[in-house]
C-alpha cells in the first residue's frame, strides 16, 4: 500500500460510526458479489483486565429481506421503551411480557 492512500474493501458501501460512553456502534453497509446490500452492526466495547485494554466484539449481519421486519421490530421495542418510560411502569413482572418460542420464529 502506497503512503497516504486508504485501503478500501470494495464490499463497502457506507459506515457510520456512534460513540456511546464504553461502547462504540459501527453501522456497515456493505454489498455482496450480486450487488444485494447487507448491514453490519458491531458492538465495539473496551475493557481493561490488569492495565491491558482490549475490545469485546459483538456484529449482526443484517440482510435485505429481514430490513423491514428489523426496522418494525426496532421501531416496537422503542415506542415500548417511550411508552414505559412516559408511565414509569416498568418494574420487572414476568407477567407483563409474552412468552416467546423460538421454534415459532421462522
Amino acid at each position: 500500500m502506497e503512503d497516504g492512500k486508504k485501503f478500501t474493501r470494495n464490499d463497502e458501501v457506507y459506515s457510520k460510526v456512534v460513540k456511546a460512553g464504553k461502547r462504540t456502534y459501527f453501522f456497515d453497509v456493505k454489498s455482496t458479489k450480486g450487488n444485494d446490500l447487507y448491514l453490519t452492526v458491531t458492538e465495539s466495547k473496551k475493557s481493561t483486565y490488569g492495565g491491558r485494554a482490549s475490545f469485546e466484539k459483538h456484529k449482526i449481519f443484517l440482510y435485505k429481506e429481514d430490513f423491514e421486519k428489523f426496522q418494525d421490530g426496532m421501531q416496537d421495542a422503542l415506542d415500548k421503551i417511550e411508552e414505559l418510560k412516559r408511565t414509569g411502569n416498568y418494574k420487572s413482572d414476568e407477567n407483563d411480557y409474552s412468552s416467546v418460542r423460538f421454534d415459532e420464529l421462522d
